[in-house]
This record gives structure tokens, C-alpha cells and sequence, in this order.
């Protein structure tokens, strides 16, 4: 029995390797067929795929995209969120020790995702907006998409309820919203040695809150 199931694997992994040099014969036969006007035309769409992508970086980086700034007042919020597709906005107090843990891996993500823009507002040069988006726990990640609030990170439950998350766990959970471009596993958060009391929840891959800044929606509700 133990023979016939190494036979059956064996044959398996023959086709398999079979399918794969096929597959490669096929790329480098196209590849040899092309002629130079072919090839040149492929050179030209490379460098412009490359060109838009600089552009679009260049872009990013005139809106401030790139590193994580703070916003003088609420006023300045709106400017901010109008100007930029993605927007992170945390919302802090000086006073909150978990504000700065937060501080330190927002600053990462900003240079390592420069398509989102990240920023943070000071909870109380902003009374309208915080009662408005119904902000009540700090640290409160406001997480933007085309102007319009579509989820938070409220403190830490996402991120393990521990003070000492990797940087990953926020990518994951910033990923899971869809407001940054992100290459892992969304249905996994990722892989971090649990220290007792420790609790990883699972977020769903979907808006959870939504609603604009400037509409009458629940959005925010803890």
C-alpha cells in the first residue's frame, strides 16, 4: 500500500515538473519569436509603465505622503483627507502613554507605504471633529478612503491588547481595512510569539464602519 502511494506521488510530481518545463518552453518560444520591432515595443511599454509609476509617486509625495506629519487643527483635517485617496489620522492626546507607542510604528508605515497618507491630530484642538466621528478612546486610528471614514483601530484590541505589537500586526490590521497596499494575508494577522493574556482577534476583510466626515451617520461608536 505504502509503495502504490509513493508510485502515485512520484507520478504526480513528474507531470507537475512536465507542466512547468512546458510552460517555460512556451514563454522562451514566444520570447525567440519576437522579432526587434516587437521587443522594442515591449522595452517602450516597460519604461512607461515605469514613468506613470514615478509620476504617481512624485504625486504622492507633493501631498505629503511619505512621512507622518501632524495637523495644526481640525480645519486643516478636511484639506488633508479632500487631497489624498487613503488617509490614516490618528487621533491623540499628549497625555496618553499608548498614543506614542502608536506614534513610533505609524512613522514606519509612512515611509514604507507612501500610496497612504498618514497623519495625526491633537484630540483637543479638534472638538468638533472628535465628537462628530465620536472619538472617545485614545489612541483612535480614523482610517479614510475617498473622504469618507470606513473604519477605526480604537486603542489596541486589534493589534494583540498589548502595548509591545509588532509593527506588522498594524500593517495587517491597516491592510485588512484596505488603506494601504498590502501583500500578505489579510485573513491572518501575522505570525508573533503570544505572551500570556495576549488575544489576537481576526478582522474581517470588509468595511466595518463607514460613513463620510460630513454625514450623520454612526461612524466612530466604540
Amino acid at each position: 500500500m505504502a509503495n502504490q502511494s509513493m508510485d502515485i506521488i512520484a507520478k504526480v510530481l513528474e507531470q507537475s515538473a512536465k507542466l512547468v518545463e512546458e510552460q517555460v518552453d512556451a514563454q522562451l518560444t514566444k520570447l525567440n519569436e519576437m522579432d526587434e520591432e516587437d521587443l522594442e515595443r515591449l522595452k517602450e511599454r516597460r519604461l512607461e509603465a515605469l514613468k506613470k509609476a514615478q509620476k504617481q509617486k512624485q504625486e504622492w509625495l507633493s501631498k505629503g505622503h511619505g512621512e507622518y506629519r501632524e495637523i495644526p487643527s481640525e480645519k486643516d483635517f478636511f484639506g488633508e483627507v479632500k487631497d489624498s485617496k487613503n488617509v490614516v489620522c490618528h487621533f491623540y492626546r499628549n497625555s496618553t502613554f499608548r498614543c506614542k507607542i502608536l506614534d513610533k510604528h505609524l512613522a514606519i508605515l509612512a515611509k514604507k507605504h507612501i500610496e497612504t497618507k498618514f497623519i495625526k491630530l491633537n484630540v483637543e484642538k479638534a472638538p468638533f471633529l472628535t465628537e462628530r466621528l465620536r472619538i472617545k478612546v485614545m489612541p483612535t486610528l480614523a482610517l479614510l478612503t475617498d473622504g469618507k471614514t470606513k473604519d477605526y483601530v480604537v486603542g489596541f484590541t486589534d493589534l494583540g491588547n498589548t502595548d509591545e505589537f509588532p509593527t506588522e500586526m498594524l500593517e495587517w490590521r491597516l491592510g485588512c481595512a484596505d488603506v494601504i497596499n498590502y501583500s500578505g494575508n489579510p485573513m491572518e494577522p501575522p505570525t508573533v510569539t503570544q505572551r500570556s493574556g495576549t488575544k489576537f482577534t481576526k478582522v474581517e476583510k470588509k468595511t466595518i464602519r463607514g460613513g463620510g466626515y460630513d454625514s450623520d451617520s454612526d461612524s466612530g461608536d466604540d
